[in-house]
């Protein structure tokens, strides 16, 4: 017969390794890197329409209120792509493929994050603020994961929107309203998120086309792909300098965006380069180069118009 203080603590490590496990699986159905590249975009939005270092408290709220939205729209996410998930090595160990947490409390999750985020923005913040959160939820999930993702290779240009959403919700929590720097800051991330998503298409388009997906480089190809993201590079360097015009912003963000910019820039053009050079060749360390480079470049930017706000007070 076994000794019941020997057989508890057993028991009660196996409860809170289970109960760990389970919240780890659900905090990954909520994208943690991505969440928080939004919220710094969002708290760029925040300073930049303080002048300053802003409210302690209304940033607080729209922190909390924003991860939540993020972290709920991407457990939907997740639900609505868990049929392309088991097709792609990438994907296939996510906690729904892999049958940690069902359909159903995914989605549930999701949807009682945003119910939570709109209530507390609404309730604490703004209604402005709480509408473009979950306006951006509404976009991300219904109009990019349902429809445009599966139909068409302009997928991310126009689903970027979605992502752009959180400097506007950072500036209308400071001010109640919109204005031309909180337009600018959105165009940043807008025409930014098509050369990063590019890049990470390149590195596994075979995935997508194993899945069915009409990113761009499984349909235009990698030439076409990388000239795009050449474009598109130019064009967020290009309102990056001109946000200088606005006055919003002063020698501490221009600085910082010419050179980031150039960097950006540089990278852009080795990828493109590299396809000239060797014609037909997967370019793989060029493409993660700029990829990764991509998320530095928007954190840093942003870092920047806090920095910025700060200084010039």
């Amino acid at each position: 017969m076994l000794e019941p203080g020997r057989t508890a603590p057993v028991s009660t490590a196996v409860g809170r390794a289970t109960i760990l496990s389970q919240a780890s699986d659900y905090l990954s159905l909520t994208k943690p890197p991505i969440v928080l590249l939004l919220l710094i975009t969002a708290l760029g939005g925040v300073f930049l329409a303080a002048e300053g270092s802003p409210p302690l408290v209304a940033t607080l709220l729209l922190l909390v209120g924003g991860a939540a939205a993020a972290g709920g729209a991407s457990a939907i996410n997740h639900y609505l792509d868990r049929d392309i998930d088991e097709l792609m090595v990438r994907t296939r160990r996510r906690v729904l493929p892999s049958r940690r947490v069902s359909p159903g409390a995914a989605l549930t999750f999701g949807v009682v994050l945003n119910i939570f985020a709109f209530g507390l923005l609404a309730t604490w913040v703004n209604l402005l603020t709480a509408s473009l959160t979950l306006g951006g939820t509404l976009f991300y999930v219904l109009v990019y994961t349902s429809w445009l993702k599966r139909t068409t290779a302009q997928n991310i240009v126009i689903g970027g929107a979605a992502g752009a959403v959180p400097p506007m919700a950072g500036w209308a929590a400071v001010t109640g309203g919109l204005e031309l720097p909180a337009l600018y800051l959105f165009a940043l991330v807008f025409f930014w998120t098509p050369p990063h998503f590019w890049a990470l298409a390149l590195l596994i388009r075979q995935d997508y086309a194993r899945a069915g997906i009409p990113m761009l480089p499984v349909v235009a190809g990698l030439e076409s792909t990388r000239h795009n993201i050449i474009l598109y590079t130019v064009t967020v360097v290009t309102i990056s300098i001109l946000f200088f015009t606005t006055q919003a912003v002063g020698m501490v963000y221009i600085g910082s965006a010419l050179v980031l910019g150039v960097v950006f820039l540089l990278l852009a053009w080795h990828l493109r380069a590299s396809d000239r050079a060797c014609p037909g060749r997967p370019q793989v360390q060029g493409a993660k180069a700029l990829y990764l480079y991509s998320l530095a470049y928007v954190a840093l930017l942003f870092a920047a118009v806090m920095v910025d706000s700060v200084v010039r007070i």
